[in-house]
Order: structure tokens, then sequence, then C-alpha cells
């Protein structure tokens, strides 16, 4: 535990999941940006879901070198899913404290310190995230700011509809991530979703530090993967089961919904458009 700032900030962990179909230069600067942190982890997981490329094994062999006593690169025989590699580095997981990210973001040089000074002010959080400035991969030009509710009456509220957190921004309590069940891994998308709101509903308490402290990339990838059948159809499904736990009501599944179908049958050149300016 190392003392920043008269607050003393316990060690940490940070998980990520990588898949053969990412970029090397992506994932090499989204591993800088969690090795480089101000309070830097001693516990860095990374599951390697099926067969990779390459280049990206290049980077991750780099890493492993470079960060020997921090970097741990867990390697599955065939991809197995998203979930399924949450659940894995979770169970792998040496610290109480567990971080997120994504293997194309950058994380804020002060993200983790400034998370876990608040979880430490207030030690009944269990799970916190934070804004998020998403950016064009192409230009690097900032797009929008994703702003999530601050506090837990206000997280509880929002997720009965959507999402109250910035997945890649969690930073979460292992025994309470435990406890819920950890992710689901009959979903085939949308398990952050699900596994958030299933620490809620078991009564984990939520909140989110009214800063960015992640920059999220955009790519064309991104817009037509929110508007495509499956994506939808994910949606619909994890909010069905919100549903019927008995989390939300018959609204607060049929309002998000009706939503995620318009913005399905939109034009694609309108999309883009209607998520930056509406959504956000």
């Amino acid at each position: 535990m190392k003392t920043t700032s008269a607050i003393a900030l316990p060690d940490y962990s940070v998980t990520m999941s990588v898949y053969g179909k990412e970029q090397p230069d992506f994932l090499r600067l989204s591993i800088k940006s969690i090795v480089e942190q101000s309070h830097r982890t001693n516990d860095f997981i990374i599951v390697c879901d099926g067969e990779l490329t390459d280049g990206l094994n290049n980077v991750l062999d780099d890493a492993q070198r470079e960060y020997p006593d921090t970097v741990r690169v867990i390697r599955t025989k065939k991809h197995v899913g998203t979930a399924a590699s949450a659940n894995m580095a979770l169970k792998l997981c040496k610290n109480e404290y567990i971080g997120k990210m994504d293997s194309d973001d950058i994380a804020l040089p002060r993200r983790f310190e400034m998370q876990l000074r608040r979880m430490m002010l207030h030690p009944e959080l269990d799970i916190i995230g934070g804004y998020i400035e998403e950016f064009d991969s192409d230009s690097g030009n900032s797009i929008s700011v994703r702003k999530v509710p601050l506090s837990n009456d206000a997280v509880h509220r929002f997720a009965k509809r959507r999402n109250p957190f910035n997945n890649p921004t969690l930073l979460f309590k292992k025994s309470a991530a435990l406890a819920s069940g950890g992710y689901s891994e009959d979903l085939a998308r949308c398990e952050d979703y699900d596994f958030v709101v299933k620490m809620l509903a078991d009564g984990a308490v939520g909140g989110n530090i009214p800063q960015v402290v992640l920059k999220y990339r955009i790519t064309e990838e991104n817009y037509r993967r929110r508007r495509n059948f499956a994506n939808t159809k994910a949606f619909i499904a994890v909010r069905w089961r919100i549903y019927r736990s008995g989390y939300s009501s018959l609204p607060d599944f049929l309002i998000p919904c009706a939503a995620q179908l318009a913005l399905f049958l939109l034009p694609s050149s309108l999309t883009g458009h209607i998520y930056r300016k509406a959504i956000r």
C-alpha cells in the first residue's frame, strides 16, 4: 500500500482481454497507459482469447520482458469470449481492488489514483467508474465526453434502463463481484451491463467520479456494431433478463428497447450524429 496526498492507496489488479483482430499499435498504447499510472499496479493480467497475430504477440512479449513482475499473460487454446475471459482474469487477480481496461483505449495517467482515493474516502463503495472522452481513431480529435451518474441512488436509477458505468473505467471489489456470480457466460454480448446490474441488485454500492479518466477510441466499426441486429438483440435480451429479475419495471424495459430498435432502423448516415448529439 502506497501513500498519495496523505491517503494510503491499496494495491490493485488490472484485467484486459485481447483477441486476434485487434491492432498491435492500439494494444501497445493501452498497455503503456496502465503500466505508467501515477499509482502503479502490481498485477496486470492480460487474457489472450484464442490465437493472436504475430504483431499482437510481439507487443505482449515486450510488455512481459519490460515488466516481468507486473504483467501476466494468460492464453486460451481457443476463442472463449469476453465473459469467460473476464471470469478467468477475475479469479486470478491477487488484489481485492480490480480495474477493467480495454485493449484499444488509453487510461489517463491518474485514473487509478483518483478512483482508489475516492474508494478509500468512501469505503462503502463496491464499484466505481468515471467519465470517458471519445476520440476519433483516425484523426485523434475529441468527439464527445460520456458522462455517467455520480451518486449511488442515481446509479441505481440509471441502471434500470442503461449501463450506469463506462465499462472500461470500472474499478470494483473482487469480493463483491464474486459474490454476485461474476460475468454471465451465456450472454453473447452486453455482459458488462448484466455484470454491474447483478452487483447492484445484490446490494453493491456504486458511483462515478465526475472527471474523464479514459480516452475511448471510436472507429467506423464502433458505429456499425452499435446499430447491427446482433447488438440490438443482445441489448433487448439483457434488459429482459433485468426486468424478469425484478430489478426494473416494464416501462424501464420497453422505453430503452424502443430507442434501441429506432437506432437500428434509422439510416446509418444518421446513427453517428444521433449517438453523439442525443445519447451523449
